[in-house]
């Protein structure tokens, strides 16, 4: 019955609405592991998609380019070439109705509620290698290997090269203009992209990318592209400084030839000369540069298949500048792609160097450990825990057995007044509170310190009166010189300091 231009039309605006309410109801709900939330995002990317390409057939139909959708509704309206027949236009419909349903007497009207719902259900299949673990770890182990076997890397750990390979500013120019480190970033930057649109689906990689390529243009335009700032510019101005011999510092090929033959070669070469023969020859071939421009120059002198350019008697390189500025554009690109990575790539990190410390077997039970806690974890969110006593949780998050509660005591409250009227459950809670801040902080703000005397009290005027009786009592057995240190006359009789200085004042002794 959908064979009418209008009807798949209406069916298209239907699976529109019907895809953008399943992207709204599948977003509400939050996903409990880092598995379902992925699958989650691809859910939602494919039903995009979906969108996308059916409002792209809607518009082609709008535009009607053929006019089958203008004519569809003019024979809607009876329109005819003999003329207009509203009622032989709506007979005919009715037949062609009554025929279908002739023909299909069971057909059955389908709930598209239940087809969609099934969507929300859905596990998309994502292809990870092992060693990502389901997007959670980078496998870079291809792109190291590459790297440690070009000119441009260096022999190092594969942990070290986590470190490294998102920071290309470090390698010298002159390696980044070979073919083999062109590969190299091209190869990066697809894992790079593909591992990011697995592990991101829902994230417009384009428009990331279009504002990288902005930024890229207006910083190589000024020279201040990262790790470029020093290399040659695009229209043949001055490179990089050590490919430059200024000619006018030399007024002979003699003087020029003491320079040295590795150098008046690099120069050669940076213009397209030919760089073999003598020092002489070599010296003589530049020299011919500093009063005839390179276009006059005769063809003898290039290199075959070069050609080079110069400007005011200085030696300039002749480098591909276009496939230059692709190497640090793609470059830029992998550097935001590393920032979007960065947690990824430290998770990374931290599991290689755990690895280095276990045996296959260890990797894994580990491995399964994990997968078994996933999906032990997602079905214990999924229940509801029943706690009608109000029991106290356990470490496992569930409720302690009620033995255990009982053998604690932990249903008896303890209040502390010291403590601000703070309650704690059980005997052993509340002997711990009296070495914790929150007693010994009541204790200094009463001006009373927290010793061992003042175990089990709990009221503030028990305290105050303690303390009260501690310190009478510290008076009382405090050492009085007067009365208590002893003096001896001439003739061997014992009086205490103030009897003693008495006598001693009335001369008697």
């Amino acid at each position: 019955m959908s064979s009418t231009l209008l009807e798949v039309t209406r069916a298209g605006h239907e699976e529109v609405e019907r895809l953008e309410r399943l992207i709204v109801k599948d977003l509400q709900i939050e996903p409990p592991t880092s598995k379902d939330r992925l699958f989650q995002s691809h859910r939602v990317r494919n039903m995009i998609d979906t969108i996308t390409s059916t409002t792209e057939k809607l518009i082609e139909i709008y535009e009607d380019k053929d006019n089958a959708r203008k004519d569809e509704i003019a024979a809607l309206g009876g329109q005819t070439a003999s003329g207009t027949n509203v009622f032989s236009a709506f007979y005919d419909r009715l037949k062609e109705i009554r025929e279908y349903h002739r023909k299909h007497p069971a057909a059955r009207v389908v709930d598209a509620n239940e087809e969609y719902e099934g969507l929300l259900k859905e596990e998309p299949v994502i292809e990870f290698a092992g060693e990502e673990a389901f997007g959670r770890y980078l496998d870079m182990h291809e792109l190291y290997n590459q790297y440690i076997n070009s000119k441009f890397g260096e022999p190092i750990e594969y942990s070290a090269y986590l470190d490294v390979f998102s920071k290309p500013q470090n390698i010298p120019h002159k390696l980044k203009s070979t073919r083999q480190y062109m590969e190299y970033m091209e190869n990066l930057l697809e894992y790079l992209i593909y591992f990011f649109q697995r592990t991101e689906p829902l994230q417009d990689l384009d428009r990331i990318f279009s504002k990288v390529v902005s930024e890229f243009e207006q910083q190589w335009a000024e020279r201040k592209v990262q790790g470029w700032e020093n290399d040659g510019q695009e229209n043949g101005d001055a490179p990089a400084q050590h490919t430059i011999i200024d000619l006018d510092y030399y007024s002979t090929v003699e003087e020029l030839m003491e320079v040295g033959p590795e150098k008046l070669k690099e120069a050669s070469a940076a213009l397209g000369l030919k760089t073999g023969g003598t020092v002489q020859q070599r010296a003589e071939r530049l020299f011919l540069t500093k009063h005839i421009p390179l276009e006059k120059l005769d063809k003898k002198h290039f290199a075959k298949g070069t050609r080079g350019s110069g400007q005011n008697g200085a030696v300039v390189a002749g480098q591909d500048f276009d496939s230059l500025k692709d190497i640090a554009l793609m470059e830029a690109k992998m550097k935001k792609i590393c920032d979007l990575l960065s947690e990824t790539i430290e998770q990374t990190k931290e599991n290689v160097v755990k690895k280095q410390a276990l045996t296959y077997e260890e990797m894994e039970q580990e491995r399964e450990e994990e997968e078994t806690q996933v999906d032990t974890e997602s079905d214990d969110e999924e229940q509801q825990i029943y706690n009608p006593l109000k029991l106290p949780m356990g470490w496992d998050g569930k409720p302690i057995p009620y033995w255990l509660y009982k053998l604690h005591g932990l249903g008896q409250e303890f209040k502390c007044e010291i403590c601000g009227n703070y309650s704690y459950w059980g005997r052993r809670a509340f002997e711990r509170h009296f070495k914790e801040w929150r007693h010994q902080h009541g204790m200094r703000c009463l001006g009373i310190p927290n010793t061992k005397n003042f175990n089990e009290i709990t009221s503030i005027e028990e305290a105050q009166a303690l303390w009260k009786k501690i310190q009478e009592r510290q008076g009382q057995n405090k050492w009085r010189p007067d009365l208590e240190e002893e003096y001896e006359d001439k003739e061997g009789n014992i009086y205490n300091k103030k009897t003693y200085t008495d006598l001693q004042r009335q001369g008697l002794i």
